[in-house]
């Protein structure tokens, strides 16, 4: 399995954060422009999939058949230069169907047999878990020591994933039969859950026009796994006001029922709010939305803007919500316009020279 290793295409980058910054704007626009050429229209989504990419996070991606949601994500594989697996998700996929399996092996010369852990399709940069909720929680576990640890554990011996690991999950949100909803606990392990949705009229017109005629695309490489890893470590360095994190905190600490004093419509339609895990997302996100649209610093917009896809699946709406059609994106939109953020004095662009924190310490981050 060791094409599934990333292969940088030359050692890392020798620039500084500032000039990496203005790296990434290019290739945002490049990917883009590679994207498109296969994938109509879903600007946002890509957006978010970048961002989760850059915080060394995960996303999922639910939404109706036939939204092209597993062809946008091995494009964008394709087109940042990383290996991609995609794993079909069904009742009776097994944990070692994900992560490899131990096979005995025996020396003809000697008689001897031993023991070789054959990798699974896990080992690879981008993973795509098509249909996860249709596979028992038994396998659906298989995903967990690797979304957070970044390895997988075979007869007590750990064995790295390739850097970055990044992991899709895909959901289909009507039919339930069969299915088996993801339980809280792994569905915190998800930065994001970025609703697809239909195309509007002239892009499904173009759709159509475009896929019912011939045509070869040929998608140019622009990112490779090295640079990318360079700039999920320059993500991190983005420093973010205390104010622009504290509105963050009251984001998150409202959908808390239980605890103080909180929104009537968290009290009415949430059973359960969201963790630390939340916030940290919605930190990390803003810096890496930040970078993309060209800034050296996070505002309180960049929060706002990444929300609903980072506590949508961190909320446990109770039936209430179920029987008046409340959902939680509606509650979150309802925080967003009721949280006050304070203006602050932002930070100027002209520091961008020395704007990049130093590193705080050596400790791992909850969530990733």
């Amino acid at each position: 399995m060791d094409e599934l290793q990333p292969k940088p295409d030359a050692m890392p980058v020798e620039l500084d954060d500032v000039a990496l910054v203005k790296k990434l704007n290019e290739a945002y626009g490049q990917i883009r422009e590679q994207v498109s050429q296969v994938i109509v229209g879903q600007d946002d989504v890509i957006e978010l999939l970048l961002i989760t990419l850059f915080c060394e996070g995960h996303s999922i991606l639910e939404g109706v058949p036939g939204l092209a949601k597993t062809l946008l994500v091995s494009t964008l594989a394709q087109t940042l230069s990383l290996s991609f697996s995609r794993i079909q998700f069904t009742p009776d996929l097994m944990p070692s169907d994900i992560t490899g399996t131990e096979v005995i092996e025996e020396d003809k010369g000697t008689g001897t047999r031993t023991l070789r852990f054959v990798k699974g399709p896990i080992f690879a940069n981008v993973l795509l878990a098509d249909e996860i909720n249709r596979t028992p929680p038994k396998t659906q576990s298989a995903l967990l020591e690797a979304m957070q640890e970044r390895q997988v554990t075979a007869a007590g011996f750990p064995h790295k994933l390739p850097r970055p690991f990044y992991v899709l999950a895909t959901q289909n949100p009507i039919e339930q039969e069969g299915t088996y909803p993801l339980p809280e606990a792994q569905l915190d392990r998800f930065m994001m859950k970025i609703l697809v949705d239909y195309p509007s009229e002239e892009e499904e017109f173009q759709i159509v026009r475009l896929t019912t005629a011939p045509r070869e695309t040929q998608l140019r490489r622009t990112l490779s796994a090295r640079e990318i890893i360079d700039l999920q470590q320059v993500v991190r360095r983005v420093p973010c006001a205390e104010h622009v994190i504290r509105y963050a905190m009251q984001l998150v600490r409202q959908t808390r029922v239980h605890k103080g004093d909180v929104p009537t419509i968290v009290k009415q339609y949430v059973a359960w709010g969201a963790g630390p895990r939340a916030t940290q997302c919605l930190v990390l996100a803003g810096k890496a939305r930040a970078i993309l649209k060209g800034r050296f610093y996070v505002s309180t917009e960049d929060v706002r803007a990444v929300a609903q896809p980072v506590l949508r699946h961190r909320l446990l709406t109770n039936f209430n919500a179920e029987a008046d059609g409340v959902r939680a994106d509606d509650i979150i939109d309802v925080l967003t316009k009721n949280t006050p953020s304070d203006a602050g004095a932002q930070m100027d662009e002209r520091m961008a020279g020395r704007v990049f924190a130093e590193p705080q310490g050596k400790g791992e981050s909850v969530g990733r």
